[in-house]
């Protein structure tokens, strides 16, 4: 790893390890964003072992900061959701970028991480592809049997057959030999019957 990926790697984790949300993984406490962004580029890496520096750098700074705009402050509704993800997405590609300047990074890497980030090309670009995918096997991995809990059955079944498809052949190899709840593995069936 190059000198720069590692302070960038670096600052990002300090930012992310703000995460006011916890994770307990293995028994530890771990803050929220900085497990998922190690969860999303351990994907990232064994989808693409051979991952570019924009690839990598963009697994660690896609949801960066996500607690800094709060889902709660926007309306519900699919609308509300929407506006949320627009401005959560603008923030995580200001303060990525803003982050990736301090550690030393030019222009036109901090644009191609942008790119990735922002899943701009996703059907033509097969690192947006490779990001995607990490995306949806981190949620189907760490996310997938709380949201079931939360949604119910029949809610689950069109936010499964959404994610099916955002993700490519990979993707779909890769969740296949994932371990899943009973419950999981049979609206995993379900969903794509």
């Amino acid at each position: 790893m190059s000198e720069k990926l590692d302070k960038a790697f670096a600052l990002f984790d300090a930012y992310n390890a703000q995460s006011p949300e916890t994770v307990i993984s293995e028994g530890e406490t771990i803050p929220a964003e900085l497990f998922y962004a190690h969860k999303l580029y351990d994907w990232v890496i064994k989808l693409d072992p051979q991952a570019s520096e924009p690839l990598l750098l963009a697994s660690r700074c896609q949801h960066i900061g996500r607690w800094v705009i709060p889902r709660s402050d926007y309306p519900d509704g699919r609308v509300g959701y929407l506006k949320w993800r627009s401005d959560l997405a603008k923030f995580h590609a200001e303060k990525s970028a803003e982050l990736l300047r301090e550690a030393g990074y030019d222009e036109a890497t901090i644009e191609r991480v942008r790119t990735i980030n922002l899943k701009q090309r996703i059907k033509t670009d097969p690192e947006v592809s490779t990001i995607e995918n990490a995306l949806c096997l981190v949620f189907l991995t760490y996310q997938y049997d709380d949201l079931i809990e939360k949604m119910g059955e029949e809610k689950m079944i069109p936010i499964l057959q959404k994610t099916w498809n955002k993700m490519t052949a990979p993707g779909h190899e890769a969740a296949l030999k994932l371990s899943y709840s009973d419950m999981g593995k049979a609206l995993i069936e379900k969903a794509l019957a």
